[in-house]
Order: C-alpha cells, then structure tokens, then sequence
C-alpha cells in the first residue's frame, strides 16, 4: 500500500509548457526510437558476438515485451509515487541500461540490458504524457500538445532505422545504444529544473502481480515459438513453454478478475471500439515490427546493402509515414471515421506486404523494394493515428487514460509477438529450403517471402477487425450521441 502522488501546486507564471513538452516529447522519442533502432545493426551485431540467426530476434522484442507488459503498472506507478519521480527512475534505468547495451560483449548481457531498457521505458512513457496532461489546460492548447507529442511517437520507430544505418556504418553499433546516455542525462538535468515537484500523495495499490504474469507468460509463449524452429511444434520443449507460458497468461485473467486494482479492469474489454482497436493496433504492429527485422536482414545479408545503405533505403517508409500521419490520416479521419481509415492503412500495408514477397534473391531496389517500402508507410501512418482515435469513441473521460494506455501495450505485445512469428517462420522455411541444396541467398530469400505473406495476413485480419467490429461500434456510438 502506498499514497497517491499530486503534483506540486505552481503558479501558472512560473510553469514554461513549451519546455515542458519540449522535454516529454525528447523523452518519449528515445524510448520508441529504441523499439526499431537495434535493426539495421543486427547484421554487425551478430557478427561481433557470434549470435545464432535464431538469437537476433530477442535483441528486438525482449524490448518490446517489457515495454509492453510494464507500460499500464509503469502508469499506476506515475499515479502512486508522482509522475516526476517516476519519469526520472524511468529515464535513468532506461540510460544506464543504454550503456551497458553498448558495453555488451555477449548475448545474455545484450538481451538482460534490452529488458531493463524495456522496464525504464515502461516508466517513462506513461509518466512523461501524465505531465504533458497535467501542464496544459483541456481544451485546443491541450489537444495541439497531444497532437505534437503523438506525431514524434509515430515518427519515431521509422526514423530509428535511419539513424540505426548511420551509426553502425559510422562509429558502430554500439553508438546505438551509446547515443542514448548523454541525450537521456541531458534530459534528467532539464526535468528535474522545469518540470515541478511531486507534492503529497495519497493510499492506493499496485497490481503487480498482474504486471509480472503478462509479461512472464508472453516471454514463455514467444520462447516456445523461437524454439519451435529448433526442435518443432510437438517437442516436449516447444509444447511445455507454450503450456506454461498459456497457463501464466490465464492466472493473469484470474489475478485481474480478482484484483482491487486491476491493470487490466476487465470492464474495459466490454467496449467494443475499445476491443477492435487494441487488436488492429495490435495486428498492424507485428506486421510492421516484423517487416523492419525481415527486411533489415535481406537487404545486408542477401543484396549486399551496407548499414548505412539500408537505413537510407528506409527513408521512403519513414517519410511517408510521418507525411502520411501529419497530413491525409487527420482528414480521413473527419471524413470517414477511424474504422475506415483502419480499412484503408491495412490495406495498403497489405498490398505492400504482398509486393515484398515476391522479392527475387537479387532485387533491385526502386522496382522490387520501394513500391512495397511506401504502401507500408502509408499503411502505418493512418493505422497509428486511426487506432489511438478509436480507442476512445465511447470512452468515459475518467479512463480515457487507460484506453490510450491498452493501445500503446497493444501495440508493443503485438510487434513482439509479430516479430517472433515472422521470424520463426522465415528462418524455419530457410532451413528446409537450405536442405534442398539451394545456395544460401535465395534460401534466405523464400524464407522471408513466406514472413512476408504471415505479416499479410495480419494486415488483412486488421482490415477485417475494422471493417466488421470497430464499423459497427462506431454507428452504435453515433446513434446513441444523436438520440441524447
């Protein structure tokens, strides 16, 4: 038992909001740039560690999992012991475990700092909107501020490839890593002179237990699909992970029915927009997550890209992206609804996940590459903004915090698991193609044209979700505001 956290009253002179989300924004950019960022640097990675293909998807979703599975307690945390204290323990985790990434010279300490990288982040994403809330008054200034700071989480993913490729082509891979520790110490020293003090706080409780089964079940789960590769489907060790890993997962639907203060409250799954926009945004992640590691993997293994020609090569998905999010999704939006919008960016992701699996061994890259590279952009940047917009038709303002919040954790387990899927997949059709007597390059290349199609039909069950779900919910929703 602990008591909850208010911030310290200041007067509204002495408040600098512009420096404020100045500040939140920077924080909330390195902690998703750090979710696509260790790409590009796989190739090197596992050159200079020695990794097998199999370990390089735990550099990237050990990440995401933590993230993911610690990002609603990381928000109660902000609640019970002020959003200050927690941004700060977050940013600090996040940047020591940042050095000790870049100092990593094996695989468990790579993996181990990669999730404490996750848990710092789970601190300070939820914390660093809190304050952004509570700077801005309700109304346009605060709307504008959300908008901004909404804009710098979607265009973070997709600008950490580009960076990813120029560091490793320049100083090396550990810059990615290395790059965080002064950004994120200049970042503590700013906060803790603008942004003002935690005050008194008042009793509440933490369901850490729910925190702890979600993420020690999905870690088991995603163990058993990396293993499946190994020993197969029916081993008794693919089968037992998956077992435990299930069985973790429903003590957690247990501990959350339970709880006095679920992280999950399972009332919340009885919104139906709310429901269809946690899976789409779920589904459109492990699409994208996975394609970024597939594709990372092909153009320096297969086509012979350097890390620096591959992080340029993804400017045409990074830029339509933020274009594509800044521009066309908010109309769209006002025009068709979030359900529409949802159609149409999974769609277009489809079709560009269908373009990349017909990639040859020796593609070139404007005809083979680009065309699906910018169908993807298009298709995340109105699914990023439409999904976050459909979390709260029908949301009480009272939890419309905790919708955002079940979004962001979709979207992490899903590009996790996305990532794991995808991968397990290519690499075991790899294998088998391998075993043929085909060369490597195009053995590798059937193995990532078969992710690709699985990345499809996580697209195309977006689609669907949106479609057939969040549509219906949406007229529900607009029939019952027009009758009151």
């Amino acid at each position: 038992m602990v008591e909850e956290a208010v911030a310290a009253p200041s007067p509204r002179g002495s408040l600098r909001p512009g420096v404020i989300l100045a500040l939140v924004c920077g924080a909330q950019f390195m902690v998703t740039l750090d979710i696509a960022i260790v790409n590009v640097a796989l190739p090197s990675i596992q050159a200079d560690l020695g990794l097998k293909q199999a370990d390089l998807q735990w550099v990237v979703i050990t990440y995401g999992l933590m993230l993911g599975g610690l990002l609603l307690l990381g928000g109660r945390a902000g609640d019970l012991l002020g959003r200050r204290r927690v941004l700060l323990a977050g940013l600090g985790l996040f940047t020591a475990a940042s050095l000790t990434a870049g100092l990593a010279e094996s695989f468990v300490q790579l993996v181990l700092s990669r999730g404490a990288q996750g848990v710092g982040a789970a601190l300070t994403a939820p914390a660093a909107l809190a304050i952004l809330a509570g700077t801005f008054p309700e109304g346009p200034a605060r709307n504008k501020a959300l908008g901004v700071f909404g804009g710098v989480g979607a265009s973070a993913a997709s600008v950490g490839v580009v960076i990813s490729g120029a560091l490793t082509a320049g100083p090396g891979w550990a810059w990615i890593f290395y790059i965080n520790v002064p950004v994120g110490l200049g970042l503590v020293a700013l906060m803790v002179k603008y942004i003002p003090a935690d005050e008194r706080i008042r009793r509440g409780k933490f369901d850490v237990g729910g925190a702890v089964t979600v993420t020690g079940g999905l870690l088991a789960v995603v163990y058993a699909i990396n293993k499946s590769v190994d020993y197969g489907w029916t081993s008794t060790t693919t089968l037992g992970f998956l077992a435990a890993g299930l069985a973790v997962i429903v003590i957690f639907v247990v501990i959350e029915h339970r709880s006095s203060a679920p992280l999950m409250p399972p009332r919340m799954f009885r919104v139906p927009t709310l429901n269809a926009a946690n899976l789409v945004a779920g589904l459109a992640f492990a699409a994208f997550f996975a394609t970024i590691f597939q594709a990372s993997l092909l153009m320096q293994q297969v086509l012979g890209y350097s890390a620096l020609r591959t992080g340029v090569a993804y400017l045409s998905m990074a830029v339509t992206a933020v274009v594509v999010s800044a521009g066309p999704a908010p109309r769209l939006l006002v025009r068709l609804g979030a359900g529409w919008t949802l159609v149409i960016g999974q769609s277009s992701s489809a079709i560009g996940m269908l373009l990349l699996a017909r990639v040859p061994a020796d593609a070139a890259y404007w005809t083979d590459l680009f065309p699906g590279f910018v169908l993807v952009g298009v298709g995340v940047g109105l699914s990023v903004v439409a999904a976050q917009v459909a979390a709260f038709i029908g949301i009480d303002k009272n939890v419309s915090g905790l919708a955002g919040g079940m979004v962001e954790t979709a979207r992490e387990i899903g590009g996790a698991l996305g990532t794991a899927i995808v991968a397990s997949v290519a690499i075991a059709t790899a294998r088998q193609v391998q075993g043929t007597g085909m060369p490597g390059p195009t053995a590798f290349t059937e193995g990532f044209q078969r992710g690709s199609l699985v990345a499809t039909g996580f697209n195309v069950a977006g689609a669907l979700a949106a479609l057939i779900v969040l549509r219906r919910a949406e007229r529900s929703a607009r029939a019952r505001w027009e009758a009151s």
